[in-house]
């Protein structure tokens, strides 16, 4: 869901965006950050730069404009993917950020990656004080939470082949825009069974 980035940051233009704010395994839901973006700045990672690591705190709340952006853990000196962040998402490491606690795993960009980033401060202003943005983070959560009672569901009642089509469903694009070592860490499946399953599985 921690820190080597470039410094140089600037307040993001102030033409019109819509975003559509889509997840793993579920529909997309198009929202406007037009009431309260000029709240955020921009921030680009270059290719493997990591937003956060391990053990610090992690400072921003983050949408992404452009890129991926994998969190991951390291269990035995063997990284896992928990989640893939993708372009038209909102990510951060969520307990670290609001209660200024040490994050429990890193955020990398896997490409090069361009993110609007804004901090506790502002953003705690911007939720309490701007019903859009409060309706928004209220939506957010609500959906994330539903998203990730269903990853773990799936991942105790569906065999490795049924969350590779499920995925294929859901979400084709991960297949040509992430690594197979990264999907088959986020799907819970060896490298080696999941190349088995794509050749078996068209």
């Amino acid at each position: 869901m921690f820190f080597k980035f470039e410094q140089t940051t600037y307040l993001m233009q102030t033409s019109k965006v819509t975003h559509t704010l889509s997840s793993f395994f579920d529909g997309t839901k198009t929202i406007s950050i037009e009431p309260f973006k000029e709240h955020f700045t921009s921030l680009e990672l270059k290719k493997n730069e990591y937003l956060v690591k391990e053990g610090t705190v992690c400072p921003y709340f983050c949408f992404v404009e452009e890129g991926i952006l994998q969190h991951s853990v390291i269990i035995e000196e063997e990284e896992k993917t928990t989640y893939l962040a993708l372009k038209n998402t909102i990510t951060s490491s969520l307990k670290s950020f609001l209660f200024g606690e040490i994050s429990r795993k890193n955020i990398k960009a896997l490409t090069n990656t361009r993110l609007l980033i804004i901090n506790l401060n502002d953003f705690k202003k911007l939720r309490d004080n701007n019903k859009e943005f409060h309706q928004f983070y209220y939506d957010l959560i609500e959906k994330q939470i539903c998203l990730i009672d269903d990853y773990r569901i799936d991942l105790l009642t569906l065999t490795p082949e049924e969350r590779y089509q499920k995925l294929l469903i859901n979400e084709p694009r991960l297949l040509n825009e992430i690594p197979l070592h990264y999907l088959a860490s986020f799907l819970g499946i060896s490298d080696r069974h999941m190349s088995r399953i794509r050749k078996n599985i068209k």
